[in-house]
């Protein structure tokens, strides 16, 4: 293990904040520190963990309790500067836990043995597809029961203890099991550090019996973190950065295109100080929406084939040579494998390595290094912007609508792109969504630096972004949040509209209403995909009962949808704002369309001839 956890007696930072950096990065901090006695009442692991969870930056957890958990539970909420929030179900615990990091660089849940452990495992696996920084803590069996032949409750009644442990495996990057005192210190401290090393979700299950159990481990204030940094192989660097500047500089119409794993890397800054040296024109990937600021002079937007922002893919497909840093080519993000790029013109950066072409390859090289040191060495050539700007016509407006008319859902994103500002945050849930956001043009302030916008596009659970859109609120109160959701989407989790009104949140979803998994009707059709209709507006009212600031509206023309607009961000501004949109079920983007279509040849090839 090569992070640094230090002694008792170490000086370290005197600053907590570690979690609120830009891009929802977590990084090593430096500063004086002196760990302070806690109370012997207080020094247990209970109260340790609490601890520690508030120095790393985590001011809220979110939780389900159940009986393996609430002693522990009594200890976190005892801890004055973290708030334990109750939610409805452990799925929506854990998808608000993945919104909560997104924002503040690291998230933490806590559910019970099994039944919650199992539950929450979707979010968890979810969080790991986008390495996430997630704390999944869970109340463990009574250290009595282990090594013993004895069934337990909450599992699949067998005297194993081991089956949630063997799930959580292979969605974390680490998993602590802590069923004696001695070691749960370091336990502790390991897990939680390892996942902020590896910005993957860890796993941490505590005996029921232990979390109120003093202990002399924890007789003091934890020690912050200093994390040893990553750092490049310098003869590998150089010899990579060589490589990619003769590359790169041989090309007539090079481009640049920036991928998710920017955030991982943390290299959001080093990509657009690299733009700006070159003068190439770049785009992003979809998943990379946000990362990089989009009133840059050279962005041209989302590269994502034949879905892509108007003029983009044609920018980069017929380049010469293109440096994609940090990128996922999935089936999804390909549009079904049809990417008309060719590996031969292609610089891969990926977090810690570099490949050029159909060779060289460079390992033990950090992203954010080599984007700055190739900075330095490249010829400025704006050859690609200058293709764009030649060929760009505006995006059109969309037609307006007749007084009273169905409303469509380009009208829709039309006042929505008006309402975003730097107080604003956008949350996309799987779904047309995706491709309606994906043009939304993101103002300074809604996107790359404090990274306001978010999707999941490697894992695409749907439902996520309810769960997502109350961590994601709870982590930056000063932000109004905006969440475009489908109809089938908020079947699967609408429950926890109800902790984003305990919470007192002033989120505004806007709800589509088209009557099914439209997404999905685009890719195979069939009665699946048509849903029973709710009436969402009176769902939510049912849920708010009285109990907080809640308001709701439906609308059906563009007239009234102006005015609820109006209504939400005026009179009702402190308010949670539910907008349900209807819409014509058929009523999609082109991009889905398009995308639908490539998507479902790649899922309907047949098998290869054996």
């Amino acid at each position: 293990m090569d992070a640094m956890l230090g002694s008792l007696d170490a000086c370290k930072p005197a600053c907590n904040d570690v979690g609120s950096l830009p891009n929802g990065t977590v990084s090593t901090i430096q500063g004086t520190h002196s760990s302070s006695l806690v109370t012997p009442c207080d020094a247990n692991l209970g109260r340790h963990l609490a601890r520690r969870l508030v120095e790393i930056g985590v001011t809220d957890v979110f939780s389900v309790p159940g009986d393996f958990n609430l002693t522990l539970l009594d200890h976190l909420i005892a801890e004055p500067n973290l708030n334990v929030i109750g939610c409805c179900n452990e799925l929506n615990a854990g998808y608000a836990a993945d919104g909560y990091a997104r924002s503040r660089g690291v998230g933490a849940c806590v559910v019970t043995f099994t039944v919650g452990g199992l539950s929450v495992l979707n979010a968890i696996a979810g969080a790991y597809s986008e390495n996430l920084p997630v704390i999944c803590i869970v109340g463990g069996p009574n250290t009595n029961d282990y090594g013993t032949n004895r069934i337990l409750h909450h599992t699949i009644g067998l005297p194993d203890f081991t089956q949630e442990l063997r799930c959580f495996q292979t969605v974390t990057c680490y998993q602590a099991v802590v069923n004696n005192l001695e070691d749960a210190h370091e336990m502790l401290d390991t897990a939680i550090s390892t996942a902020l090393k590896e910005s993957k979700p860890v796993y941490i299950s505590i005996s029921c019996n232990l979390a109120a159990i003093p202990h002399p481990t924890f007789s003091r204030e934890p020690v912050p973190f200093s994390l040893s940094p990553k750092l490049s192989n310098q003869m590998g660097l150089e010899a990579a950065v060589e490589a990619a500047a003769d590359f790169l500089n041989k090309a007539v119409k090079p481009v640049l295109v920036g991928g998710p794993k920017l955030r991982v890397a943390k290299a959001s800054d080093a990509f657009v100080e690299l733009a700006d040296a070159c003068g190439y024109a770049f785009g992003v990937m979809p998943s990379a929406k946000g990362l990089v600021p989009e009133n840059h002079p050279h962005f041209i937007g989302t590269f994502w084939g034949a879905v892509s922002t108007s003029f983009c893919a044609e920018i980069v497909e017929s380049a010469d040579a293109y440096l994609f840093a940090g990128p996922i080519f999935n089936d999804y993000s390909s549009v079904g494998y049809s990417l008309l790029l060719k590996k031969e013109k292609a610089i891969i950066v990926q977090p810690d390595r570099v490949v050029i072409g159909n060779g060289p390859a460079f390992g033990c090289v950090l992203m954010k290094d080599f984007l700055k040191a190739l900075a330095k060495r490249l010829k400025h050539n704006n050859t690609s912007y200058e293709n764009y700007y030649r060929i760009f016509v505006p995006d059109g407006k969309p037609i307006s609508s007749e007084p009273g008319a169905p409303l469509r859902v380009n009208i829709l994103f039309q006042h929505i792109q008006n309402m975003l500002s730097s107080e604003t945050a956008v949350i996309a849930e799987t779904g047309d969504s995706w491709f309606n956001c994906q043009k939304l043009k993101l103002p300074k302030g809604c996107g790359y630096v404090d990274n306001r916008y978010e999707f999941q596009m490697q894992y695409g659970s749907i439902g996520w972004s309810v769960g997502a859109t109350l961590g994601y609120a709870q982590a930056v109160p000063e932000k109004r949040v905006i969440a475009c959701i489908g109809d089938g989407s908020f079947q699967v989790t609408a429950q926890d509209v109800s902790t984003m009104l305990r919470c007192g949140q002033k989120t505004i979803i806007f709800l589509i209403n088209n009557g099914g998994y439209t997404i999905e009707v685009e890719i195979h059709d069939g009665p699946y995909n048509v849903i029973k209709n709710w009436n969402y507006t009176g769902l939510v009212d049912a849920i708010h009962n009285g109990e907080g600031k809640c308001w709701t509206t439906k609308v059906t023309c563009e007239e009234e949808l102006v005015n609820a607009i109006e209504t939400a961000t005026g009179a009702k501004k402190d308010c949670f704002c539910f907008i349900e949109v209807i819409c014509h079920k058929d009523d999609t983007s082109k991009e889905l369309l398009e995308w639908g279509s490539r998507v479902c040849a790649a899922n309907s090839r047949p098998p290869n001839p054996q």
